[in-house]
Protein backbone atom coordinates (compact mmCIF):
# COMPACT_ATOMS: atom_id res chain seq x y z
CA UNK A 1 0.00 0.00 0.00
CA UNK A 2 1.42 3.61 -1.00
CA UNK A 3 1.68 6.54 1.36
CA UNK A 4 -0.94 8.49 -0.66
CA UNK A 5 -2.91 5.36 -0.45
CA UNK A 6 -2.47 5.07 3.05
CA UNK A 7 -3.39 8.69 3.70
CA UNK A 8 -6.87 8.71 1.98
CA UNK A 9 -7.83 5.16 3.05
CA UNK A 10 -7.00 6.68 7.11
CA UNK A 11 -8.83 9.66 6.21
CA UNK A 12 -11.83 7.71 4.32
CA UNK A 13 -12.28 5.58 7.74
CA UNK A 14 -12.07 8.57 10.02
CA UNK A 15 -14.48 10.46 7.87
CA UNK A 16 -17.13 7.40 8.81
CA UNK A 17 -16.45 7.28 12.01
CA UNK A 18 -17.48 11.01 12.32
CA UNK A 19 -20.67 10.70 9.96
CA UNK A 20 -21.58 7.36 11.45
CA UNK A 21 -20.71 9.46 15.40
CA UNK A 22 -19.40 5.59 16.46
CA UNK A 23 -17.28 6.37 19.27
CA UNK A 24 -14.28 4.16 18.21
CA UNK A 25 -12.57 3.13 15.05
CA UNK A 26 -10.11 -0.67 15.11
CA UNK A 27 -7.88 -1.95 12.50
CA UNK A 28 -6.46 -5.51 13.99
CA UNK A 29 -4.75 -7.68 11.60
CA UNK A 30 -7.08 -10.29 10.20
CA UNK A 31 -10.47 -7.87 10.46
CA UNK A 32 -12.23 -5.21 8.95
CA UNK A 33 -12.02 -2.07 10.08
CA UNK A 34 -14.38 -1.77 12.81
CA UNK A 35 -16.63 0.87 14.23
CA UNK A 36 -18.19 0.81 17.80
CA UNK A 37 -21.51 2.65 17.64
CA UNK A 38 -23.60 2.90 21.41
CA UNK A 39 -21.33 0.61 22.85
CA UNK A 40 -21.30 -2.36 20.04
CA UNK A 41 -18.82 -3.36 17.70
CA UNK A 42 -19.90 -3.00 13.54
CA UNK A 43 -17.23 -4.37 11.05
CA UNK A 44 -17.24 -2.65 8.04
CA UNK A 45 -17.34 -5.39 4.93
CA UNK A 46 -17.71 -2.92 2.19
CA UNK A 47 -13.97 -2.49 3.44
CA UNK A 48 -11.10 -5.35 2.76
CA UNK A 49 -9.63 -7.90 5.82
CA UNK A 50 -6.98 -5.82 7.06
CA UNK A 51 -3.67 -7.37 6.49
CA UNK A 52 -0.01 -7.25 8.65
CA UNK A 53 1.22 -4.89 5.61
CA UNK A 54 -2.23 -2.54 5.91
CA UNK A 55 -2.46 -1.82 9.42
CA UNK A 56 1.75 -1.05 9.39
CA UNK A 57 1.18 1.46 6.48
CA UNK A 58 -2.27 2.70 8.43
CA UNK A 59 -0.19 3.22 11.37
CA UNK A 60 2.58 5.11 9.75
CA UNK A 61 0.24 7.40 7.81
CA UNK A 62 -0.99 8.42 11.59
CA UNK A 63 2.31 8.81 13.29
CA UNK A 64 4.84 11.02 13.67
CA UNK A 65 8.76 10.24 13.22
CA UNK A 66 9.08 10.51 17.37
CA UNK A 67 5.69 8.37 17.50
CA UNK A 68 7.11 5.81 15.51
CA UNK A 69 10.63 5.47 17.49
CA UNK A 70 8.10 5.43 20.71
CA UNK A 71 6.25 2.52 19.25
CA UNK A 72 9.03 0.59 18.65
CA UNK A 73 10.92 1.60 21.62
CA UNK A 74 7.93 1.30 23.93
CA UNK A 75 5.49 -1.60 21.87
CA UNK A 76 2.92 1.08 21.85
CA UNK A 77 2.22 4.70 21.96
CA UNK A 78 -0.64 7.06 22.97
CA UNK A 79 -0.81 10.23 21.52
CA UNK A 80 -4.12 12.75 19.98
CA UNK A 81 -4.68 13.11 16.13
CA UNK A 82 -6.77 16.01 14.91
CA UNK A 83 -8.69 15.06 11.65
CA UNK A 84 -8.91 18.02 9.24
CA UNK A 85 -9.83 20.36 12.13
CA UNK A 86 -13.46 18.40 12.08
CA UNK A 87 -12.93 15.51 14.98
CA UNK A 88 -9.96 14.72 17.39
CA UNK A 89 -8.77 11.25 18.10
CA UNK A 90 -7.43 9.72 21.30
CA UNK A 91 -5.22 7.52 19.45
CA UNK A 92 -3.40 4.09 20.59
CA UNK A 93 -1.01 2.57 18.57
CA UNK A 94 0.43 -1.02 19.65
CA UNK A 95 1.56 -4.42 19.02
CA UNK A 96 0.33 -7.66 19.12
CA UNK A 97 1.79 -11.40 18.13
CA UNK A 98 4.25 -8.88 16.01
CA UNK A 99 1.66 -7.28 14.17
CA UNK A 100 -0.01 -3.63 14.60
CA UNK A 101 -3.06 -2.43 16.12
CA UNK A 102 -4.93 0.69 15.84
CA UNK A 103 -7.49 1.73 18.19
CA UNK A 104 -8.82 5.82 17.68
CA UNK A 105 -11.24 6.92 20.18
CA UNK A 106 -13.20 10.05 18.45
CA UNK A 107 -13.59 13.15 20.62
CA UNK A 108 -15.71 15.77 20.29
CA UNK A 109 -14.50 18.87 18.68
CA UNK A 110 -17.32 21.05 20.84
CA UNK A 111 -17.14 20.73 24.75
CA UNK A 112 -20.95 20.48 25.77
CA UNK A 113 -22.86 21.57 29.02
CA UNK A 114 -23.79 19.25 31.49
CA UNK A 115 -27.66 19.97 30.65
CA UNK A 116 -26.35 18.78 26.64
CA UNK A 117 -24.99 15.58 28.47
CA UNK A 118 -27.91 14.61 30.24
CA UNK A 119 -26.38 15.13 33.14
CA UNK A 120 -27.42 16.80 36.82
CA UNK A 121 -26.21 20.57 36.88
CA UNK A 122 -26.33 19.83 40.80
CA UNK A 123 -22.33 18.61 39.44
CA UNK A 124 -21.61 22.33 38.75
CA UNK A 125 -21.60 22.89 42.48
CA UNK A 126 -18.27 21.48 42.88
CA UNK A 127 -16.66 23.63 40.64
CA UNK A 128 -17.67 26.48 43.50
CA UNK A 129 -15.42 25.26 45.88
CA UNK A 130 -11.88 27.20 45.82
CA UNK A 131 -10.33 23.69 46.88
CA UNK A 132 -10.59 20.02 47.14
CA UNK A 133 -10.68 17.13 45.15
CA UNK A 134 -13.51 16.23 42.84
CA UNK A 135 -13.30 12.55 41.47
CA UNK A 136 -15.06 11.18 38.58
CA UNK A 137 -15.16 7.41 38.10
CA UNK A 138 -16.34 4.31 36.21
CA UNK A 139 -14.94 1.91 33.46
CA UNK A 140 -13.29 2.83 30.74
CA UNK A 141 -15.45 4.36 27.68
CA UNK A 142 -18.13 5.76 29.87
CA UNK A 143 -18.11 9.70 29.81
CA UNK A 144 -15.44 10.53 32.46
CA UNK A 145 -13.28 12.65 30.34
CA UNK A 146 -16.66 14.54 28.64
CA UNK A 147 -18.00 14.98 32.43
CA UNK A 148 -14.82 17.00 33.92
CA UNK A 149 -14.54 19.34 30.23
CA UNK A 150 -18.06 20.30 30.67
CA UNK A 151 -16.66 21.25 34.44
CA UNK A 152 -13.99 22.85 32.93
CA UNK A 153 -15.16 24.63 30.96
CA UNK A 154 -18.10 25.75 33.01
CA UNK A 155 -15.34 27.40 35.33
CA UNK A 156 -14.13 28.99 32.46
CA UNK A 157 -17.02 30.65 31.46
CA UNK A 158 -18.14 31.47 34.93
CA UNK A 159 -14.86 32.33 37.04
CA UNK A 160 -11.68 34.21 37.05
CA UNK A 161 -9.06 31.45 37.22
CA UNK A 162 -6.07 29.98 35.93
CA UNK A 163 -6.92 26.06 34.91
CA UNK A 164 -4.02 23.61 33.84
CA UNK A 165 -5.11 20.41 32.59
CA UNK A 166 -2.31 17.54 32.75
CA UNK A 167 -3.38 15.12 30.03
CA UNK A 168 -2.27 11.88 28.45
CA UNK A 169 -3.49 12.85 25.43
CA UNK A 170 -4.92 15.95 25.28
CA UNK A 171 -8.42 15.17 24.40
CA UNK A 172 -10.58 18.34 24.84
CA UNK A 173 -9.18 21.94 23.39
CA UNK A 174 -10.97 24.77 25.00
CA UNK A 175 -11.35 28.27 24.16
CA UNK A 176 -10.19 30.82 26.55
CA UNK A 177 -13.21 33.05 27.78
CA UNK A 178 -12.87 34.47 31.62
CA UNK A 179 -9.80 31.68 32.37
CA UNK A 180 -6.40 31.42 31.59
CA UNK A 181 -6.22 27.59 30.48
CA UNK A 182 -2.27 25.65 30.22
CA UNK A 183 -3.05 22.49 28.31
CA UNK A 184 -0.50 20.03 29.35
CA UNK A 185 0.11 16.83 27.67
CA UNK A 186 2.04 14.03 29.00
CA UNK A 187 5.51 12.50 27.07
CA UNK A 188 5.17 16.19 25.22
CA UNK A 189 4.43 18.82 27.85
CA UNK A 190 5.69 17.30 30.49
CA UNK A 191 7.68 13.70 31.29
CA UNK A 192 4.65 12.09 33.54
CA UNK A 193 1.31 12.99 35.34
CA UNK A 194 3.31 13.42 39.31
CA UNK A 195 5.89 16.27 37.53
CA UNK A 196 3.21 17.84 35.89
CA UNK A 197 0.96 18.08 38.98
CA UNK A 198 3.69 19.01 41.17
CA UNK A 199 4.65 22.07 39.08
CA UNK A 200 1.16 23.18 39.44
CA UNK A 201 2.53 24.46 42.95
CA UNK A 202 4.58 27.27 41.15
CA UNK A 203 2.14 28.45 38.27
CA UNK A 204 0.24 29.67 39.70
CA UNK A 205 -2.88 27.48 39.23
CA UNK A 206 -6.68 27.70 40.51
CA UNK A 207 -8.28 24.44 39.02
CA UNK A 208 -6.03 21.61 37.42
CA UNK A 209 -7.56 18.78 35.86
CA UNK A 210 -5.81 15.67 35.97
CA UNK A 211 -6.93 12.87 32.95
CA UNK A 212 -6.57 9.93 35.34
CA UNK A 213 -4.85 9.05 38.89
CA UNK A 214 -2.63 6.17 37.85
CA UNK A 215 -0.26 5.95 40.51
CA UNK A 216 0.79 6.40 44.42
CA UNK A 217 2.77 9.34 43.43
CA UNK A 218 0.08 10.85 41.44
CA UNK A 219 -2.52 10.18 44.04
CA UNK A 220 -0.28 11.89 47.25
CA UNK A 221 0.29 14.81 44.89
CA UNK A 222 -3.38 15.26 44.19
CA UNK A 223 -4.14 15.31 47.35
CA UNK A 224 -1.55 17.99 48.88
CA UNK A 225 -2.43 20.15 46.01
CA UNK A 226 -6.38 19.96 47.01
CA UNK A 227 -5.25 21.13 50.79
CA UNK A 228 -2.73 23.95 49.70
CA UNK A 229 -5.26 26.09 47.90
CA UNK A 230 -6.45 23.92 44.71
CA UNK A 231 -9.21 22.73 43.24
CA UNK A 232 -8.48 19.24 41.47
CA UNK A 233 -10.75 17.49 39.23
CA UNK A 234 -9.25 14.04 38.16
CA UNK A 235 -11.05 10.38 36.60
CA UNK A 236 -10.20 7.23 38.21
CA UNK A 237 -11.15 3.77 36.87
CA UNK A 238 -13.21 2.15 39.85
CA UNK A 239 -17.10 1.64 39.70
CA UNK A 240 -18.20 3.24 42.44
CA UNK A 241 -17.84 5.52 46.05
CA UNK A 242 -16.57 3.17 48.24
CA UNK A 243 -14.17 1.32 46.09
CA UNK A 244 -12.56 4.37 44.90
CA UNK A 245 -11.76 5.30 48.82
CA UNK A 246 -10.56 1.81 49.11
CA UNK A 247 -8.55 1.81 45.72
CA UNK A 248 -6.84 5.38 46.81
CA UNK A 249 -6.29 4.30 50.47
CA UNK A 250 -4.94 0.84 49.48
CA UNK A 251 -2.56 2.44 47.15
CA UNK A 252 -0.31 3.59 50.16
CA UNK A 253 1.87 1.58 52.54
CA UNK A 254 0.21 -0.03 55.36
CA UNK A 255 1.60 1.99 58.02
CA UNK A 256 0.60 5.37 56.04
CA UNK A 257 -3.09 4.44 55.78
CA UNK A 258 -4.52 5.90 58.53
CA UNK A 259 -3.12 8.91 57.66
CA UNK A 260 -4.04 8.66 54.18
CA UNK A 261 -7.70 8.67 54.97
CA UNK A 262 -7.79 11.12 57.45
CA UNK A 263 -6.51 13.45 54.67
CA UNK A 264 -8.66 12.37 51.76
CA UNK A 265 -11.69 12.87 54.57
CA UNK A 266 -10.78 16.41 54.28
CA UNK A 267 -10.17 17.07 51.09
CA UNK A 268 -12.90 14.90 49.13
CA UNK A 269 -15.75 17.19 47.95
CA UNK A 270 -17.21 14.11 46.16
CA UNK A 271 -17.20 11.17 43.92
CA UNK A 272 -19.46 10.56 41.02
CA UNK A 273 -19.43 7.66 39.25
CA UNK A 274 -21.12 7.17 36.10
CA UNK A 275 -22.51 4.39 33.08
CA UNK A 276 -23.33 4.99 29.73
CA UNK A 277 -26.69 3.01 30.04
CA UNK A 278 -28.03 2.21 25.87
CA UNK A 279 -31.12 4.87 25.25
CA UNK A 280 -34.35 3.56 23.89
CA UNK A 281 -34.27 4.74 20.13
CA UNK A 282 -30.45 4.70 19.95
CA UNK A 283 -27.66 6.39 22.02
CA UNK A 284 -26.30 6.21 25.41
CA UNK A 285 -27.74 8.21 28.24
CA UNK A 286 -25.73 8.65 31.52
CA UNK A 287 -26.63 6.77 34.78
CA UNK A 288 -24.75 8.45 37.57
CA UNK A 289 -23.90 7.98 40.99
CA UNK A 290 -23.67 11.20 42.97
CA UNK A 291 -21.78 11.02 46.61
CA UNK A 292 -21.09 14.65 48.10
CA UNK A 293 -18.73 14.62 51.03
CA UNK A 294 -20.27 15.27 54.54
CA UNK A 295 -19.77 14.85 58.07
CA UNK A 296 -21.40 11.85 58.15
CA UNK A 297 -19.18 10.55 55.26
CA UNK A 298 -16.25 12.17 56.49
CA UNK A 299 -16.26 10.29 59.97
CA UNK A 300 -16.92 7.08 57.82
CA UNK A 301 -13.73 7.20 55.84
CA UNK A 302 -11.86 8.04 58.50
CA UNK A 303 -13.36 5.09 60.84
CA UNK A 304 -12.32 2.63 57.77
CA UNK A 305 -16.04 1.71 56.76
CA UNK A 306 -16.56 2.96 53.21
CA UNK A 307 -18.67 0.07 52.86
CA UNK A 308 -21.60 1.60 54.72
CA UNK A 309 -21.20 5.08 52.36
CA UNK A 310 -23.69 3.41 49.80
CA UNK A 311 -26.15 3.74 52.94
CA UNK A 312 -25.77 7.63 53.29
CA UNK A 313 -26.03 8.22 49.50
CA UNK A 314 -29.35 6.57 49.50
CA UNK A 315 -30.68 8.68 52.65
CA UNK A 316 -29.39 12.34 51.53
CA UNK A 317 -31.45 12.73 48.54
CA UNK A 318 -32.02 15.91 49.56
CA UNK A 319 -28.58 16.80 49.74
CA UNK A 320 -28.46 16.00 46.09
CA UNK A 321 -26.52 12.70 46.65
CA UNK A 322 -28.04 9.95 43.88
CA UNK A 323 -27.67 6.53 44.10
CA UNK A 324 -26.94 4.51 40.86
CA UNK A 325 -30.08 2.07 41.42
CA UNK A 326 -31.61 5.86 41.61
CA UNK A 327 -30.11 7.51 38.35
CA UNK A 328 -31.19 3.98 36.97
CA UNK A 329 -34.70 3.94 38.30
CA UNK A 330 -35.42 7.25 36.94
CA UNK A 331 -34.25 6.34 33.53
CA UNK A 332 -36.63 3.35 33.18
CA UNK A 333 -39.61 5.79 34.45
CA UNK A 334 -38.95 8.10 31.81
CA UNK A 335 -39.19 5.65 29.32
CA UNK A 336 -35.33 6.42 28.35
CA UNK A 337 -33.26 3.02 29.36
CA UNK A 338 -35.06 -0.73 29.22
CA UNK A 339 -35.02 -2.74 32.55
CA UNK A 340 -33.28 -5.33 30.88
CA UNK A 341 -30.17 -2.73 29.79
CA UNK A 342 -30.42 -1.18 33.78
CA UNK A 343 -30.03 -4.67 35.10
CA UNK A 344 -26.69 -4.77 33.69
CA UNK A 345 -25.67 -1.76 34.91
CA UNK A 346 -27.40 -2.32 38.65
CA UNK A 347 -25.62 -2.45 41.67
CA UNK A 348 -28.25 -4.25 43.53
CA UNK A 349 -31.53 -5.65 41.59
CA UNK A 350 -33.88 -6.04 44.41
CA UNK A 351 -33.69 -2.52 45.31
CA UNK A 352 -33.95 -1.58 41.73
CA UNK A 353 -37.25 -3.55 41.62
CA UNK A 354 -38.61 -1.98 44.88
CA UNK A 355 -37.54 1.51 43.37
CA UNK A 356 -40.01 0.93 40.18
CA UNK A 357 -42.39 -0.59 41.74
CA UNK A 358 -42.61 2.39 44.38
CA UNK A 359 -44.17 4.26 41.73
Amino acid sequence: MTTLHSEQRIKNLLRLVAQQNASDLHLVVGRYPTLRLDGKLYPLTQETILSADDTQALSDALMSEDNKKKLIADGQVDFSYNFEDKARFRTNIFHQQGNTSVTMRMVSGNVRTLEELNIPPILYDFTKNAQGLLLVTGPVGHGKSTTLSALVDFVNHNEDKHIITIEDPIEYIYEQDRCIINQREVGRDTKSFPDGLRSVFREDANVVLIGELRDLDTISTAMTAAETGHLILATLHTNDTSQTIDRIVDVFPAHQQNQIRSQLASVLLGVVSQRLVPKVGGGRIPAMEIMMNNHAVENLIRENKSYQIDSVIETSLREGMVSLDKSLADLIQRGLITMDDALIYSKNEEYLQMLISKK
